[in-house]
Parts: C-alpha cells; sequence; structure tokens
C-alpha cells in the first residue's frame, strides 16, 4: 500500500484528508514542517500533501529541505492552498512542486490527483531505470571490448565492480568519509568502475599483448592510458553533465594507478589527495590483476593476491581501503569464482 503524508497545522483538514484516504493508501499525519521532514526520513513516504502556509516552517521551506536530501528530493510533492495567487503557484511550481489541491478538500479531486502523480512518478522512475541499465550495459560491453585486446577476460569490468560495491558498503557501515561516500554516491562509483581502463583504447597491441616485462619506454607509453581516459571521460561528462556517473569515471581513470605513498601515476598523488574512487578502485583493480592470467604469466590463487594487497597497505594502498578489503575476504574470493571469465586464447 502506498504511503501518503498529508501534512496541515490544521487538525480538522488532517483528520478530513485522512477520512478521504483511509482504505486506499496508508496515511501519515504531521501539524508541522519539521515534523514532516522527520517522518520522510524514517519513512520515504510515496508521495506529501503539502499545506503552504504554517507557522513554524511554511511549505516553500520544507520542500526546499527536501530538494536538498538525495534520498528525499524524487519524492512528488502537491501543495495543499486556499490561496488562488498567481505568485504563489510560479514559485511552487518552480521549486519542484508538481500540482496544487485547493481547498476546502474535495474527495474525488483528491483521489485523481494523488492516483496520477503516483501512476506518473512511477512510469517515470521505471523509465529512468531502463535508461540506466541500458547505459551501463553498453558502458560494460565497451570496456568488456578494451579489455580484450590484451587478452584479459570479459570477467574483469564485472568482478571489479563488485568488489568497488562491497569495499564501499563495508566503509559506509563503519562511518568512514561521510562526506565523500554514502550509498546514492557509491552506485555512481560502481556504474563508472567498468571504464577504468578505457585509455587503453589508445596503447599499441605490440605493448599491451608482449609477452614480457615492458622496457622503460614501453613502460612510459603503457601509464598514459591513464590520463588518456581520464580526459576522454571528461569530455564525456561535459556534454553530459546529468551522467554524473562519467565524472567518477573519469576520477577513477585518472586516479587507480596512484600510490597512496605518492609514487604512483600520472600524478604522483599520495594519500588523501588521491579521490577516495580511485583509491577503492586501486585494490580491486590489483587485486583481480593478480588472479587473472595474463600472457606474461600465470594468476595467482586468492591467498597469494590478498598476501599482496595486505603487504601494499600504508604504501601502495589506503590501509582503511585495505582493511575493508581483508575483512570481505570471504565475498572477495566468492565473486572472483562466481564471475570468472575465459579469455580468447582459451586459458
Amino acid at each position: 500500500m502506498k504511503k501518503i503524508l498529508v501534512v496541515d497545522d490544521n487538525l480538522s483538514i488532517l483528520k478530513q484528508i485522512s477520512a478521504h484516504l483511509a482504505g486506499e493508501y496508508e496515511v501519515l499525519l504531521a501539524k508541522t514542517g519539521s515534523l514532516a521532514l522527520q517522518i520522510c526520513i524514517k519513512e520515504e513516504p510515496d508521495l506529501i500533501l503539502l499545506d503552504i502556509e504554517m507557522p513554524d516552517m511554511d511549505g516553500f521551506e520544507v520542500i526546499n529541505r527536501l530538494k536538498l536530501n538525495p534520498y528525499l528530493d524524487r519524492i512528488p510533492v502537491v501543495f495543499l492552498t486556499a490561496n488562488h495567487s498567481a505568485e504563489f503557484e510560479i514559485k511552487a511550481l518552480e521549486m519542484g512542486a508538481k500540482d496544487f489541491i485547493m481547498k476546502p478538500v474535495e474527495k474525488s479531486i483528491l483521489l485523481h490527483r494523488i492516483e496520477l502523480h503516483l501512476r506518473f512518478t512511477s512510469y517515470q522512475l521505471q523509465t529512468e531505470k531502463n535508461v540506466v541499465a541500458l547505459s551501463d550495459s553498453m558502458a560494460t560491453s565497451f570496456a568488456e571490448l578494451i579489455e580484450c585486446r590484451d587478452e584479459n577476460t570479459g570477467g574483469h569490468v564485472v568482478r571489479t565492480s563488485k568488489y568497488v560495491e562491497i569495499i564501499g558498503v563495508e566503509l559506509i557501515d563503519q562511518g568512514l568519509y561521510p562526506e565523500e561516500l554514502n550509498l546514492t554516491e557509491l552506485q555512481l562509483m560502481v556504474r563508472a568502475a567498468p571504464l577504468h581502463d578505457i585509455g587503453k583504447i589508445a596503447i599499441s597491441d605490440s605493448i599491451l599483448l608482449k609477452a614480457g616485462r615492458l622496457d622503460d619506454v614501453e613502460f612510459t607509453r603503457m601509464k598514459r592510458h591513464a590520463e588518456i581516459g581520464s580526459a576522454i571521460l571528461e569530455r564525456m561528462y561535459q556534454r553530459m553533465p546529468a551522467q554524473r556517473y562519467l565524472r567518477y569515471a573519469c576520477l577513477i581513470s585518472g586516479s587507480h594507478h596512484e600510490r597512496y605513498d605518492g609514487k604512483g601515476y600520472p600524478r604522483g598523488l599520495s594519500k588523501n589527495s588521491i579521490p577516495l574512487c580511485g583509491r577503492i578502485m586501486a585494490v580491486a583493480d590489483v587485486y583481480d590483476a593478480l588472479i587473472e592470467t595474463r600472457v606474461y604469466r600465470k594468476g595467482m590463487n586468492h591467498d597469494q593476491a590478498s598476501g599482496l594487497i595486505c603487504e601494499g597497505k600504508w604504501t601502495q594502498f589506503d590501509p582503511d581501503v585495505v582493511d575493508a578489503f581483508i575483512k570481505l575476504q570471504g565475498q572477495i574470493a566468492e565473486i572472483a569464482g562466481q564471475f570468472k571469465g575465459t579469455n580468447f586464447t582459451g586459458n
């Protein structure tokens, strides 16, 4: 049953609207704007009926605060008002209100408007999910094609994304980096992770496929893939700023080869000057690279690869990320086995 939050400082109006909605929806009631915000955080209603003129915090302030919260800004808000002023209506629509219902409220109009906006919101969310799924599928497929150029398995981009996700969740659960990391931002990082090596598209096959150690000149050319990938993704982000995951993709591509001690590339960043998404990706990428069989070496087992990750704590890797990796070793190994790919050499 859908949840409808009704916010009005007039108790009789709350009772009237509650009676109109009884049996059709789960009704939540609030007499003040501050209480309404508390209920929103706890209950996440599907729609809000919001009075404009309230003493402690008016409807404009309530909707403004809702729009500032990434978990609440998608809840449709319908204003309840006895004010027929065009100025009020324009201001409300500019702030993100979906509709108005005039007081006194007529039941049939109320039910019709609620159903209309719930259906539209549901359709909008499903459409957005479909677009995201299509975009992610295309990005992952493109990333897999690039990975296949150096005879890496197609499973690499899938596995590393899943490592990033569970490590990120663990960091959130530990209360680390609250200003940088929450579930919404983490999902953008996860979507961005498959594109971390997109810059390899500009690296020649003679380097990518070399069955042996790269010489200094070749390694210098190989290292350019981080800057190239970051530049490609930055241009994509500038063209499509609404696709926020591309910003993380740009950061990850350009920083996942940096080292915590400042000895990495391309910019020699150190510690927290390296974007958090890059520090997480560094652990995920190196671990998966170690367990993969490449043209120049056989892949390690989980224990060997994990040992090297642990050895890199404080030098190559962020210690917090390594600690999360160690705690999650069972899940890491399970992902590594479950999404094991088959490379094009048949190994």
